[in-house]
């Protein structure tokens, strides 16, 4: 038996047209994983939703979320702000619930387009009213509401950053610590997603086999971007995070209308 033989008798998805946006999608991930591109991973299940349907898209990388949350925890738990998580855990959890309810009733194409909207509307205020070293952090119940939100668009599209960085950013944590706090954040999300995941329908043979092709992709972009993160200069990463608030917000957006 051939090595193509055996390949095609896997169950898994055998589209070249998947493949060539699954792996750049994973490698994002990854990244946006480990703090750096922050706000990039959220393009990941829209990239890949160029060749298969988004609950499809999010099923199959719910367990590479899973890896790089593993990899991620290891190097950067001890470093977290626990406190705010604290604050923003309960919220993002609530919000996992609130997306199972609401599953199949709001489009993800509404989601996209709505939470895209609220992004780059954050960008808009933070150019027109920049943050100056002595303004007070965002008020609390707005870290409620924007955990909710990350909660719910985590769940539908794996796409919680834009409202988790809508709170975080302002707070001007160090790369390490952000990069480290959303960690633990996702991980907890992520991790409640399986149950409800399965009871959808979401987890098969299928999917779950594509995810384990793509498996070895995982850990190697989140251990890139956690070399960078702790090299990287302060200004420069929150440079990168809101540009890459900007390219989702846009990009999701656009999803949403077109």
């Amino acid at each position: 038996m051939t090595a193509w033989n055996a390949w095609s008798e896997w169950p898994l998805i055998h589209d070249p047209a998947f493949w060539a946006v699954a792996v750049p999608a994973v490698l994002m991930m990854g990244l946006s994983k480990s703090g750096f591109l922050g706000g990039f991973g959220s393009l990941a299940v829209p990239l890949m939703s160029l060749a298969v349907p988004v609950p499809q898209a999010a099923a199959i990388m719910l367990p590479l979320l899973l890896v790089m949350d593993a990899t991620g925890l290891q190097q950067l738990w001890k470093h977290c702000d626990r406190a705010l998580l604290r604050r923003l855990l309960p919220a993002g959890l609530l919000g996992t619930l609130v997306g199972t309810l609401l599953f199949g009733v709001l489009s993800t194409r509404t989601v996209a387009g709505v939470v895209g909207a609220l992004t780059l509307l954050f960008l808009a205020q933070r150019l027109a009213f920049p943050p100056r070293a002595d303004h007070a952090p965002p008020p609390r119940p707005v870290g409620f509401v924007l955990g909710i939100a990350s909660g719910f668009t985590s769940f539908v599209a794996h796409a919680g950053s834009p409202p988790f960085n809508a709170y975080v950013l302002p707070l001007r944590l160090n790369p390490v610590t952000y990069a480290a706090t959303a960690a633990v954040f996702f991980a907890a999300v992520n991790l409640s997603k399986w149950i409800p995941y399965a009871w959808l329908g979401l987890i098969d043979l299928r999917n779950m086999a594509t995810s384990l092709a793509l498996m070895p992709l995982a850990p190697i972009g989140v251990w890139l971007g956690i070399r960078a993160t702790r090299r990287i200069d302060p200004s420069w990463f929150y440079r990168l995070a809101y540009a890459g608030m900007a390219l989702t917000g846009a990009k999701l957006l656009y999803d949403g209308l077109r």
